[in-house]
């Protein structure tokens, strides 16, 4: 996009991937579903680029069911199977595995809090925390706070959700803010 907007680096001059950055990342999610599909896409991006997750997303809504939490988590071998077959998809056996494990453990910590995003928010007291980032070498690829949610999730039975993966997943649901500062989306929260 040549609009002149200042935006951070990483999208480059690809469309679908300016669209997200603008559109999408790091704006807050409050609702569970969203809230389960980020975490599965940014689970698949693992080991990948985001661009090749990205570019895949209405595959994995389709072969996902849309990520319907409950929906998901009642995923038998048969479905399993044919995920496993499923080529507009990433066919990776753990990470599949990973996305129905995780749905189940979802539906406990909606028991458990009254939902996901209560829990997850719950970790910043309902806050984005704003980083003020001015270059992207700034930007770890883990904090002490995605440290935290990392190790609680695996206390509860996660799987894939490694402290990187949990603060790619933070950027994306908007609970951190890592838009630079120069960049038009770049929000200080109240």
């Amino acid at each position: 996009m040549t609009d002149g907007r200042t935006r951070c680096p990483w999208p480059e001059h690809d469309e679908k991937m300016l669209k997200y950055h603008d559109e999408v990342w790091g704006v807050p999610v409050h609702n569970d579903q969203q809230l389960f599909a980020k975490l599965c896409l940014d689970l698949m991006q693992a080991g990948l680029m985001w661009r090749t997750i990205l570019y895949k997303q209405e595959n994995f809504e389709k072969a996902f069911d849309n990520f319907h939490i409950e929906t998901v988590a009642g995923y038998d071998e048969a479905k399993f199977n044919e995920l496993m077959q499923d080529t507009g998809i990433v066919r990776n056996r753990l990470k599949i595995s990973a996305i129905i494990n995780n749905a189940n453990r979802i539906l406990e910590i909606q028991k458990e809090f009254g939902s996901f995003d209560a829990y997850l928010w719950g970790f910043t007291e309902g806050k984005v925390i704003d980083n003020g980032r001015k270059a992207i070498e700034e930007i770890p690829a883990s904090s002490p706070l995605s440290d935290a949610i990392s190790k609680d999730l695996k206390k509860r039975g996660f799987r894939f959700v490694g402290t990187t993966i949990i603060y790619a997943f933070l950027q994306a649901v908007g609970i951190v803010n890592d838009h630079l500062t120069s960049c038009f989306c770049y929000k200080k929260p109240e």
